[in-house]
């Protein structure tokens, strides 16, 4: 469950931005976020849907002075999910899937929004080992 990660290159990564509703803290909505990504890992993994990796970040409030070009330097408190698939088009299906809405639906009651953007890999690298 907290082990690294590995992608391959070309994989499509989804960026899920989750704002709560006013007063619903991540503690009440951890139970349903967790049994929303194991459903997607554990029904869509690897060759039977194509999911490949997820992670889950809370903002912490930082923003970067030296990589924030606008000069508003304020977010609004939100999550990230962030999974990694084959394609977009096995994302969609496994997100179709009654099995997974289910899982979505309950969270997505504790949520004022949710946005899920899709990006294409251009790069990746790591530090070369000494």
């Amino acid at each position: 469950m907290f082990d690294p990660i590995s992608l391959p290159f070309g994989a499509k990564m989804l960026f899920n931005t989750v704002k709560l509703k006013p007063g619903v803290t991540f503690e009440q909505v951890e139970l349903a976020v967790g049994e929303m990504c194991n459903t997607v890992k554990e029904t869509y993994g690897g060759d039977k849907g194509g999911f490949l990796a997820g992670q889950v970040f809370k903002f912490s409030g930082f923003v970067s002075d030296e990589g924030s070009l606008s000069e508003s330097r304020t977010a609004d408190d939100h999550y990230v999910i962030v999974t990694y698939w084959r394609s977009f088009e096995e994302h969609e299906k496994s997100h179709a899937d009654k099995v997974f809405s289910n899982k979505f639906e309950a969270l997505a009651k504790m949520c004022t929004e949710t946005k899920e953007l899709g990006y294409d890999m251009l790069w990746q690298g790591a530090p070369e080992a000494a």
